[in-house]
């Protein structure tokens, strides 16, 4: 799988974590530790995130508490 691919497979990810939890990017960041900016071009794939990024985003979607 190409470098570009894995952007847009986990940008796909994160958009769906949010829409199934109800998740704006701000709270997404601000729970993730992640700048909302590095999560608007994850997103919209203008950023090839660095591990530390994927990493961080990765974590809090496996261990999301309950309630935001």
């Amino acid at each position: 799988m190409s470098e570009k691919d894995q952007v847009n497979q986990f940008s796909r990810e994160i958009i769906e974590f949010q829409r199934k939890n109800n998740l704006t990017d701000t709270e997404m960041a601000l729970n993730s530790h992640v700048s909302v900016e590095h999560i608007h071009n994850i997103k919209a794939m203008r950023e090839n995130p660095e591990p530390s990024v994927v990493a961080n985003l990765r974590n809090y979607m496996e261990h999301k508490p309950t309630g935001k």
